[in-house]
């Protein structure tokens, strides 16, 4: 593996790449990185570049442009041409959509993400709740301690920057609720309609989804549920979740509109085919 460095006109964008054959765009959720998605681009045996998007982990940490177009733009460049298979969690799978909206991909790949749009002011929430961390963390042991038991926590601490007077996440708070917002105020189903390619949606069993949305996407997507995994079904489940991943990848050479339809990590999991 390498770290790899991207400049663009007003951010420098960072990632980790390495494997060979076809290439696999990773990207990460909000406040994660590309070490967060080393291990699964590992799992699925390929080529991979897990991407620090704009505003978190080496990537400029206060960009100007928060855009949701900035990001696909971010996402290109990386790309520079070159045809790929998308992955992105959450924040990363919303990111994920409007790149395979914006440009040819092989497949996307869409992980505990959707078209975005809210109701309530979740951005607000989320930016509360980053501001709270009780930084400097004296040591990775108080960063834990605060993170709490998740699958997300190991990812975080692991990926603090240490300063001399202790550790800092590599984020923002402020720069993370501005990122969110241009994603909570508005449901992008004009770019999930445009997507041509094989669509593959992963939501652990245990996380909270809307089942209109799901049901909208299942025309157009096949939709894969993990059970007993939550929003981090990626940290959780990794291997199946790769195996997904890499059951999608190996059926999905012709472009069918609607997408494939891999089998399920196991027999007892529902399914929804596209």
């Amino acid at each position: 593996m390498k770290r790899i460095t991207v400049p663009r006109s007003d951010v420098t964008l960072s990632g980790v790449t390495g494997g060979r054959g076809d290439l696999v765009l990773l990207l990460h959720g909000l406040a994660g990185s590309a070490a967060e998605m080393v291990p699964l681009g590992q799992a699925l045996g390929t080529r991979f570049v897990a991407l620090d998007q704009r505003g978190h982990g080496l990537s400029t940490r206060r960009p100007p442009d928060l855009s949701r177009q900035a990001f696909v733009d971010d996402a290109a460049a990386v790309l520079a041409g070159e045809p790929a298979w998308v992955v992105g969690q959450s924040m990363g799978a919303h990111t994920a959509m409007l790149v395979a909206a914006s440009i040819e991909v092989k497949g996307l790949v869409m992980i505990s993400g959707g078209v975005g749009g809210s109701t309530d002011d979740y951005p607000k929430r989320l930016g509360a709740w980053f501001a709270g961390w009780p930084v400097p963390f004296a040591d990775e042991a108080a960063a834990a301690a605060f993170l709490g038991d998740r699958a997300i926590t190991a990812a975080w601490v692991a990926d603090l920057e240490r300063r001399p007077d202790g550790l800092y996440p590599r984020f923002d708070a402020d720069v993370l609720e501005a990122i969110m917002r241009p994603v909570a105020d508005e449901a992008r189903w004009d770019a999930w309609e445009r997507i041509t390619a094989p669509t593959l949606v992963i939501r652990g069993g245990n996380d909270d989804s809307d089942a209109g949305e799901l049901a909208r996407m299942a025309d157009r997507a096949t939709i894969e549920v993990i059970p007993g995994a939550g929003h981090d079904v990626h940290l959780e489940k990794r291997e199946p979740t790769a195996r997904l991943i890499r059951q999608f990848i190996d059926g999905c050479w012709a472009r069918p509109p609607r997408g494939c339809a891999p089998p399920s990590p196991d027999p007892s999991a529902p399914r929804t085919p596209g």
